[in-house]
């Protein structure tokens, strides 16, 4: 039995986590005008809000795993997009660049220290912690808006079918149109 890998599994967890955001994102270009942004009811009021917090979130985080100084300014604006266009190119430019640090690791790297800004602070955090909670973080409000789509005009998509094999039938298209392959995922 082959060794557990770490690098392997937060690799798969980037990629999954670039198609569940692709896949919610497309379901949201397709609500009739006013559903995106009308109050419901969630930890944020609206599948606009709710969006753009997994995004600002993202670039905070991502931003410090790339050793960036961004910190705070993320939160400059709270909600940044007012259409699912525009925060669906930027959450698609955040996912792939987390997909390139996951790319990008070792055990070394998943053991060592990254610091973000915080107010008046340094947190310091193990690399692997952090991306432990920003694909917790993400899984978190992602299952929030695809509860609000439940009571709008668009049916929640499916967004589990990512990470085995089993699945490769229902993510062809999505693969393909990122520029991925199932090799890649599967590595």
């Amino acid at each position: 039995m082959p060794n557990f890998d770490p690098c392997r599994m937060f690799r798969k967890l980037a990629y999954n986590n670039a198609l569940a955001n692709n896949r919610l994102l497309a379901a949201c270009a397709a609500l009739k005008p006013g559903e995106f942004e009308v109050t419901r009811t969630s930890f944020f009021p609206s599948i606009k809000s709710t969006l753009n917090h997994i995004l600002t979130v993202d670039w905070f985080y991502v931003d410090g795993l790339e050793g960036g100084t961004l910190g705070l300014r993320a939160f400059d604006v709270e909600e940044p997009f007012d259409d699912i266009p525009s925060l669906s190119a930027e959450q698609a430019k955040v996912d792939q660049r987390l997909v390139a640090i996951c790319e990008g690791l070792t055990p070394e790297k998943l053991a060592s220290t990254v610091e973000l800004q915080r107010e008046g602070r340094i947190q310091r955090e193990r690399v692997e912690d952090v991306l432990s909670h920003l694909f917790q973080h993400q899984t978190h409000h992602r299952g929030q808006v695809h509860a609000m789509l439940a009571g709008s005009s668009v049916a929640p998509p499916q967004l589990d079918e990512f990470i085995v094999n089993d699945d490769a039938r229902f993510r062809g298209g999505e693969v393909a149109a990122l520029g991925w392959s199932e090799q890649m995922l599967m590595r």
